[in-house]
Formats: C-alpha cells, sequence, structure tokens
C-alpha cells in the first residue's frame, strides 16, 4: 500500500489541543484538517481518523456517524466497546494506549497489599471511631505468594516491584516461554490456573474483557482460591461474579479484596461490597496520572506519523482476540 493511499486528510479529536500539539500534528502531517467533537458529532461524518474519548460513540454508532472511518487511537487500554461485530469485521485499524499503565497501576496495586497488610482499613475505621487500640489482623507481605493473571504490561510492571517486597510471584497467562519476566519465580497457562490459584496468598486479576474473560472469576474460581486469601481487580470489572465475590467474602474464603473496577461501576449504594469492612473501592482510579495524557498523545503522535508514511502502526489491537 503506497503513502499516497494511506495519507489521512480529516482527524476528529474528542479532548481540545492546544496550539503546541497542533504544531506536532501538522509537522506529521501538514495537509491533515483536525476538528474537535466537541457536543457536534457531525464532525465525525468526514472523518477517516479518530482520537475519542469517554463520550465518544463507539462500535456501531461510530461507524454509522463515520462511513469513512480508517483508524481509531484509543486513549486507555481497554477497548471492549468497540468491539461490536461489524467493527470487528471491518477494515478499521484499532490502536490503544496499551503500556502507559505500568508505573501507576503496579504502585496503586502495591498500596492495596500494603494496606491489607499492615490492617488500614481497621485503622481508618479505628479512627473514625476514636478506637486507640482496634483488634487488628496484621501480617507480613514477605515470603507470601502473589499471583497475577493477566501477565501484560502492568504486570510486568508490578512483578519486580512485588518482588523487591518478597514476595514470590507467579505469573498466568495464554501463552508461556522464556526468559521469565523481571521478578517472575515462574509463569503459568491459564489451563494450569487451580493449582497456582491454590498456593496464592494475593491474587491480582489484570485480565482483559473478552468473551473467554466475562465472569471468569466465579464462584468455581474463588473457591480454588487459597482459604483465607485476598483478591484484587484493576483490570476489568466484567470479568469478576461480584455476588460470587460477595459470598467468598461473607464465608471466609476470601479475607479481602481490593477493587478498583466492579460492574457495573459504581456499585450500587446497597452493594454488599460497599459495606464490607474488609473491601478496599477505589473507584477506578488506579489508572490516574499526571503523565497519563502526555504518554497517551506520544502514542498517538507516533502513529499519526506512522500511519502518514505508511509504517507499521504501535499497539495495533488484535479485534478478533479483543486486546
Amino acid at each position: 500500500m503506497g503513502a499516497s493511499h494511506l495519507q489521512l486528510r480529516k482527524l476528529a479529536v474528542a479532548r481540545p489541543l492546544n496550539e503546541a500539539v497542533l504544531n506536532r500534528i501538522a509537522s506529521a502531517a501538514p495537509a491533515l484538517k483536525v476538528a474537535h467533537i466537541g457536543d457536534d458529532i457531525s464532525v465525525l461524518a468526514d472523518a477517516d481518523a479518530v482520537w475519542p474519548g469517554i463520550d465518544t460513540p463507539g462500535g456501531d454508532a461510530l461507524l454509522q456517524l463515520a462511513p469513512r472511518l480508517r483508524w481509531v487511537q484509543a486513549f486507555g487500554a481497554g477497548v471492549d466497546r468497540w468491539l461490536t461485530p461489524a467493527f470487528v469485521d471491518s477494515d478499521i485499524v484499532l490502536t490503544n494506549a496499551s503500556g502507559i499503565h505500568g508505573t501507576q497501576i503496579a504502585e496503586h496495586t502495591l498500596s492495596l497489599l500494603l494496606a491489607f497488610a499492615r490492617g488500614l482499613p481497621t485503622l481508618i475505621s479505628g479512627q473514625r471511631e476514636v478506637l486507640h487500640h482496634p483488634r487488628l489482623n496484621q501480617f507480613e507481605l514477605a515470603g507470601q505468594t502473589l499471583l497475577i493473571v493477566g501477565f501484560g504490561r502492568i504486570a510486568e510492571a508490578l512483578a519486580p516491584r512485588a518482588a523487591a517486597l518478597g514476595l514470590k510471584v507467579i505469573g498466568a497467562r495464554r501463552r508461556i516461554g522464556e526468559p521469565l519476566p523481571v521478578g517472575v519465580d515462574r509463569l503459568v497457562v491459564l489451563d494450569a490456573l487451580p493449582d497456582a490459584l491454590a498456593e496464592a496468598d494475593h491474587v491480582v486479576s489484570v485480565l482483559p474483557l473478552t468473551p473467554q474473560t466475562q465472569g471468569f472469576f466465579d464462584a468455581a474460581r474463588f473457591a480454588q482460591i487459597k482459604r483465607g486469601a485476598h483478591f484484587y481487580n484493576v483490570g476489568r470489572g466484567a470479568s469478576v461474579d461480584h455476588a460470587a465475590l460477595a459470598a467468598a467474602l461473607v464465608s471466609g474464603q476470601l479475607a479481602g479484596a481490593g477493587l478498583d473496577v466492579t460492574e457495573p461501576e459504581p456499585l450500587p449504594a446497597d452493594h454488599p461490597l460497599r459495606h464490607h469492612p474488609n473491601v478496599i473501592l477505589t473507584a477506578h482510579t488506579a489508572g490516574a496520572s499526571p503523565h497519563y495524557h502526555e504518554r497517551a498523545l506520544a502514542i498517538a503522535l507516533d502513529n499519526l506519523s506512522r500511519f502518514q508514511n505508511g509504517q507499521p502502526l504501535v499497539n495495533v489491537v488484535d479485534k478478533r482476540a479483543g486486546y
């Protein structure tokens, strides 16, 4: 495919761009028209590239609004809202911002592990109730086992940090090979997950949302986890059956849960997970960082230059696999 065929003519962006960014776009694509979507989705009608926001229509709606569309650059890692059958079957290239979440989500996850280890939920409650010596269940992370399910870039950032605290780290993913990622004691395939779950003191889910991972952590899966372990979800909310999770906490099968994502989001005010003393909800904030937008923008600008020059894009999503 020649460069002339690849040239983009109009880019629709959800977020207003400052002059410096517009100059960088003009440098990469001098003839490219840039339009801010805002409240006027009609600008999508002749757009052949979109940098969407959370309110930008996805999937079939976007196909109807932007019939000339050839490329979508998501500014997050999760892309499930785009992946309708028609969008998957289309020739539209979908790229995401995978890789920019590693540092902050790894740090966030470690904060959850440390919070349970040092009894912070009980201590914070005691602070509010003016209890000087609340009854605590404190423990040490050093020597315990952490299982990370869904071993991608976030897990690659989490593993060495967890290992530095003395945790034994097991990674689980669809395919394994050598060499082992830094900080990882061993990798297992998802088919071997029951044995790894039975060994883990802490289970972290970083799964993407696909048809195969919908409700992945259900009652049967929670029953396989070592009794008294802690569970964390910093991946996708719908990968967890929350009724089963609540039941596992009530029965004592799980000692606690740290949830950055849920389904639905937010959880209803009367949901039992909101009121369990050993649940920490962090309201989908794990990916937040003062560097987030500049990192995502760097990927988008790089891909724009690549698209205009007929080069392979980075972070291309396998639309059928879902990530």
